[in-house]
């Protein structure tokens, strides 16, 4: 085969879906009996927080995909998450039938009931992949899309004893009067406080790092909102806490319940011993690197939970073996959408223009233009007003236009935007230099409190301050020779439509035409 894929999620879709319209020979192994076994399980609590967007006001389907955080990219329209749920935040279990449709609607070639138990190399150099049933399944490159594949536990002694996020029982009723540890300050360690709220005498939620909320960091993995109700009842006094600080010794007790030690990071590491009768460790997850022989073993990055990568979704050490999916997120961790579908079905779509364009010679998806001011501009506006991509995958995903020495220019959409292989090939001869255009959040914009009216400059709406902005807005980036010599602003715009000709048009053309004339000097 040309590809090996494991697992059939919605990354492994995802890319399944292009290399079969690509004509390639694929096959994805699947351990699971359908696809989407994770959303069979998680989250525990069955709602989803990726947002299910339908009532958007516009019939343009890329526009609609910027508030459609669930479904996988096709030219199918019946195949949109928005026409299996009418809920905002949709059941779980409507994600399995998904995904369960679009696989067999799109007639990808998947190996179910198929664990993929060793990745080895044979002697030719091409991935040997070892199933469960014995069979051996061998590919010129490997796609590692498994998702999570075990619990990320911190090295606390005694936390073997506590109960996992995914084993614990999520019956309130198994909690009433009880006192509940809850270790994880994310959305996994929040959903389950919540649950508990109406049951539990006493939830504590504990860890060494601040809470950070997802609508002043833009980082839709910090807490949602959706999930916060706990901080009411913790500052509102109804017998909950928010523990700030390690816990450094979980104890079981012979009698029954848990012995915690927390250090207070607020009380200069002051201990204190406290009882519990459960312990809930919801700390993410991690890659499952079990698989992989010393041979094709990649390194791994984050405190070992994530594949490190390079700009092309590769491993950085074992040639040939790509990452989709949330595991692809050591790219933007904690800023970006690389760990969830709404980024990560770009990210996919640019490492299927990865493999094309390195394995089969395809150029990467572009348009021809002049060099002229006003054309680039306006070129770069269209995209910018309209682009799902950019928008979902802000400051990764970047379109790029190469110029050329004969007054020509290729724009290209949606590549990883420290990738230069498509920079290298996108013109006839050594391209005159490029930029780069991206959607991002200003600097500092994780530090702005967008509700306080009394912080100056939270929107800016003066094109010559428009670097100042701390709102998603187009940046512009000029390169030559490897280096950045010129960036522009385009500013920020409360619905995020940049059509104004004195404040986002004109100033962008005079940028492309100063630039022109700088490199003509």
């Amino acid at each position: 085969m040309d590809y090996l894929v494991i697992g059939a999620g919605p990354a492994g879709l995802q890319l399944g879906h292009f290399l079969a319209e690509a004509r390639r020979a694929y096959l994805i192994l699947e351990a699971g009996p359908a696809p989407g076994t994770f959303f069979r399980t998680y989250p525990r609590h069955r709602t989803l927080i990726s947002n299910n967007k339908k009532h958007t006001g516009t019939a343009d389907p890329e526009l609609n995909l910027r508030m459609d955080w669930n479904s996988l990219l096709s030219d199918d329209p019946e195949l949109l998450f928005t026409r299996y749920s009418d809920r905002y935040f949709p059941p779980a279990d409507e994600m399995v039938r998904y995904l369960a449709d679009f696989a067999e609607r799109r007639g990808l070639d998947i190996a179910y009931g198929t664990r993929a138990v060793e990745v080895a190399k044979d002697p030719e150099g091409r991935f040997q992949v070892t199933d469960d049933r014995g069979g051996v399944h061998v590919a010129e490159r490997l796609v590692v899309a498994t998702g999570f594949g075990r619990p990320n536990v911190p090295p606390i002694p005694g936390i073997e004893t506590a109960e996992l996020y995914g084993d614990h029982s999520t019956d309130p009723r198994d909690y009433v009067d009880k006192r509940v540890l809850v270790l994880g300050k994310g959305n996994s360690a929040f959903e389950t406080a919540e649950n508990l709220i109406e049951t539990a005498a006493v939830i504590h939620v504990a860890g060494p790092h601040s809470v950070k909320l997802a609508w002043r960091t833009h980082f839709v993995g910090h807490l949602r909102a959706v999930n916060n109700n706990f901080l009411d009842t913790y500052q509102l006094k109804s017998q909950n806490a928010i523990l700030d600080g390690e816990v450094r010794r979980i104890e079981r007790r012979p009698g029954g319940g848990y012995l915690a030690t927390v250090a207070f990071a607020r009380a200069d590491e002051v201990t204190k011993d406290i009882p519990y009768d459960h312990v809930i460790v919801c700390t993410g997850f991690a890659l499952d690197a079990s698989i992989f022989t010393p041979r094709c073993r990649p390194a791994t990055t984050i405190n070992g939970r994530f594949p490190a990568l390079t700009a092309a979704y590769e491993s950085v050490d074992v040639p040939g073996m790509y990452f989709a999916g949330t595991l692809t997120q050591s790219r933007d961790f904690k800023h970006g959408t690389s760990g969830f579908i709404h980024g990560f079905r770009y990210g996919t779509r640019a490492l299927h223009r990865v493999l094309e364009s390195r394995y089969h010679g395809a150029a990467w998806p572009g348009a021809a233009l002049s060099a002229d001011p006003a054309e680039l501009a306006a070129a770069v506006l269209a995209r910018v007003n309209r682009s799902s991509g950019l928008w979902q995958q802000f400051g990764v995903l970047a379109d790029m236009i190469v110029l050329d020495h004969a007054g020509g220019a290729r724009y290209l959409e949606e590549v990883p935007a420290d990738l230069d292989e498509p920079v290298a090939t996108a013109v006839p001869g050594r391209p005159r230099g490029h930029f780069t255009i991206t959607l991002d959040y200003g600097p500092d914009h994780d530090k702005v409190d967008p509700f306080d009216i009394t912080v100056t400059r939270i929107r800016q709406s003066d094109p010559a301050r428009a670097h100042e902005g701390h709102y998603l807005h187009p940046i512009v980036r000029h390169h030559v020779d490897g280096a950045v010599v010129a960036v522009h602003h385009v500013t920020e715009n409360l619905e995020n439509e940049w059509t104004s000709e004195d404040v986002h048009v004109e100033p962008l053309r005079a940028f492309f035409a100063r630039q022109a004339a700088a490199a003509a000097v």
